[in-house]
C-alpha cells in the first residue's frame, strides 16, 4: 500500500469503542499504527524504539477474550511511551548513550496501568537525552522531527510523542513534564498535553531528573482522549511517596462543553514582550472566543514569574546533578573500557555516556549545591519558588478564576539547530511553562491557531492543584468551538 494512502489512525476513543463493540479487532487497529509508524517514521524519528511483535501478541490476546475488554477504558488503544518510562523488558534508554542497552526487569507504575486498561504498547519515543532539553536535539540518537515541517523541532523534551501524535501513527502517548516538556511540544506539534497537578500520577519507574518537578501525563489528539488517559494514570500508589491519594473524579464525565460562568485569568504584563506576534493574536482570537462562548476574562498579576526561569533552573539543575550520580558504570548501564583505576572508570563512563546538555546541567547543578554557593543559589530559588506559588494562590482565590491562560510557547516551532548554540535562547523557550512545575499546578495545552507558514500555536491552561477536572472542562469547551485539532499535518516524507 502506497504511503499516502495509508488509513488515518483514529482517535483513542473512537479506536476503543470500536474495538469494544466489536466493529474492528484491536489486531487490525494495532497493524495501522504499526503500518503507520513504518512508513512515516524514518522521516520523523518520533520512535527509538517499535515493539511490532509484543504489541501484536497483546492485540490477539484482547481479541481472544473480548468480555474481559468489554469495559475497559482504552481497550485495544496503541500508546507510545516517552523513553524514560520503564518497561519491563523493553529497551528504556532517556535517549542516552549511557543507558543505551539498559533493559528494565519492571513496570513503571503508569505502564501497569495502562496495560490493565487494555492500552498496547507499541513502542519508546525519542526524547532529549534525560529528558533535558526543549527541542530534542540533545537525543543521543538524533533529533526528532516536526511533521508540520520536517526542518523544525517538534518541541522537547518529549517530541517523540508529540511528534508520533501528531502524525496520527498513534492516538496516545505519554511524555513527562519538568518544566513544560508535555505542553510545549504538544504545541508546536498542534495536539493536546496534559501536565497533571504534581503528584496526580504516580512517578514510580520514571527515570528522574528533577525530583520535585517531575510529572508523567498523556499527549492525546483531542481533550476528551487526555481525559480518559488521565483517568486510567491518576491515583495513589504505594510505591510512589510523593504521589497523593485525592480522590480521581469523573474527568471525562467533566467535559460539559460548557464555559458560563466561568473565569479566566490573564497575565497580560507577561505577554507585553517576547511573544511572537502571531503567537499572541492567535492566543487572543482564543480568548475572544471563550469569552464569547460565557467565560469572563479577568486580569491578574503573577509579579514573580519574570523570575521562574532562573529559579526554575537552579532548582532542577541541582536536583539532576542529584539523581544523575548514580549512572557511574558500576550497577547497570554503559561502562567504558579503561585503565587506571575506579576514579578513571566513573570519569570515563560519564564522559562518553553523557551529551553536552547533561553534562552542563550536572556541573552547573553541583556547583550551586557546593558549600558556599548552597545558600546563595539553591536556597535563593527555592525561597522565590514559594514566591512564585503564592502569586498563583492569590490570582486564585483574589481574582477567584478557573483558571489561568497564555501561550504555551512565546514562538511558534524553530528550526532544528537554530538555537543550539545558544543555551539561554533554548531554556528562554520554557517561559510560560516552568511556573506550574514550580507550583506543582496542572496545566493543559490545547492547539489555537497556525502561524502563516502553518505551523501550529497552542494556548495553555492553568488550574488548581488537583482541579484537572475543571481544567479539561475549560479546554474541551474552547476545543468544541474550533477546528484547530482536527487538522492532520501534511502526510511526513521518508
Amino acid at each position: 500500500m502506497a504511503d499516502h494512502q495509508l488509513p488515518t489512525v483514529a482517535s483513542a476513543r473512537e479506536a476503543r469503542d470500536a474495538i469494544r463493540s466489536r466493529q474492528r479487532s484491536a489486531v487490525e487497529v494495532c497493524r495501522e499504527a504499526l503500518d503507520r509508524i513504518a512508513a512515516f517514521d524514518p522521516g520523523l524519528h518520533a520512535f527509538n524504539t517499535v515493539v511490532a511483535d509484543r504489541a501484536l501478541a497483546r492485540a490477539e490476546a484482547i481479541d481472544r477474550d473480548p468480555d474481559r475488554w468489554r469495559a475497559a477504558p482504552l481497550a485495544g488503544v496503541p500508546i507510545a511511551l516517552k523513553d524514560n518510562i520503564s518497561t519491563s523488558g523493553v529497551r528504556t534508554t532517556a535517549s542516552s548513550r549511557i543507558l543505551e542497552s539498559y533493559v528494565p526487569p519492571y513496570d513503571a507504575t503508569v505502564v501497569t496501568r495502562l496495560e490493565h486498561a487494555g492500552a498496547i504498547i507499541v513502542g519508546k519515543t525519542n526524547c532529549d537525552e534525560f529528558a533535558m532539553g526543549s527541542s530534542n536535539e540533545n537525543s543521543a540518537f538524533g533529533p526528532a522531527r516536526n511533521p508540520w515541517a520536517l526542518d523544525r523541532t517538534p518541541g522537547g523534551s518529549s517530541g517523540g510523542s508529540a511528534a508520533a501524535v501528531a502524525a496520527r501513527l498513534v492516538p496516545l502517548a505519554l511524555g513527562s513534564d519538568t518544566g513544560g516538556s508535555i505542553r510545549q511540544p504538544a504545541a508546536l506539534c498542534g495536539v493536546v498535553g496534559l501536565k497533571p497537578t504534581y503528584g496526580r500520577v504516580s512517578r514510580y519507574g520514571l527515570l528522574a531528573f528533577g525530583s520535585s518537578l517531575d510529572q508523567i501525563g498523556p499527549i492525546a489528539r483531542t481533550v476528551e482522549d487526555a481525559a480518559i488517559a488521565l483517568q486510567v494514570l491518576a491515583g495513589a500508589d504505594t510505591a510512589d511517596a510523593t504521589c497523593a491519594d485525592e480522590p480521581v473524579p469523573d474527568y471525562a464525565g467533566a467535559l460539559t462543553g460548557d464555559l458560563r460562568g466561568v473565569r479566566v485569568g490573564v497575565p497580560r504584563t507577561m505577554l507585553e514582550q517576547g511573544v511572537d506576534g502571531e503567537v499572541l493574536r492567535a492566543v487572543t482570537a482564543a480568548l475572544d472566543t471563550m469569552q464569547a462562548r460565557g467565560a469572563t476574562l479577568v486580569d491578574v498579576e503573577l509579579p514573580h514569574a519574570r523570575h521562574a526561569i532562573p529559579v526554575y533552573y537552579l532548582v532542577a539543575m541541582a536536583e539532576a546533578s542529584s539523581n544523575l550520580a548514580r549512572y557511574d558504570g558500576v550497577r547497570y548501564g554503559f561502562r567504558a573500557d579503561v585503565k587506571g583505576g575506579l576514579r578513571a572508570m566513573y570519569a570515563r563512563t560519564r564522559e562518553q555516556g553523557f551529551g553536552p546538555e547533561v553534562k552542563r546541567r550536572i556541573m552547573l547543578g553541583t556547583y550551586v549545591l557546593s558549600a558556599g554557593y548552597y545558600d546563595a543559589y539553591y536556597l535563593k530559588a527555592q525561597q522565590v519558588r514559594t514566591l512564585i506559588g503564592r502569586d498563583y494562590e492569590q490570582a486564585f482565590s483574589a481574582a477567584r478564576v478557573e483558571v489561568i491562560a497564555m501561550p504555551t510557547s512565546p514562538t511558534p516551532a524553530f528550526r532544528l539547530g537554530e538555537r543550539a548554540e545558544d543555551p539561554l535562547q533554548m531554556y528562554l523557550a520554557d517561559v510560560f511553562t516552568v511556573s506550574a512545575n514550580l507550583a506543582g499546578l496542572p496545566a493543559v495545552s490545547v492547539p489555537c491557531g497556525f502561524t502563516a507558514d502553518r505551523l501550529p500555536i497552542g494556548l495553555q491552561l492553568t488550574g488548581r492543584r488537583f482541579d484537572e477536572a475543571t481544567l479539561l472542562r475549560v479546554a474541551n469547551a474552547y476545543e468544541r468551538d474550533t477546528e484547530w485539532s482536527k487538522q492532520p499535518p501534511p502526510i511526513p516524507s521518508r
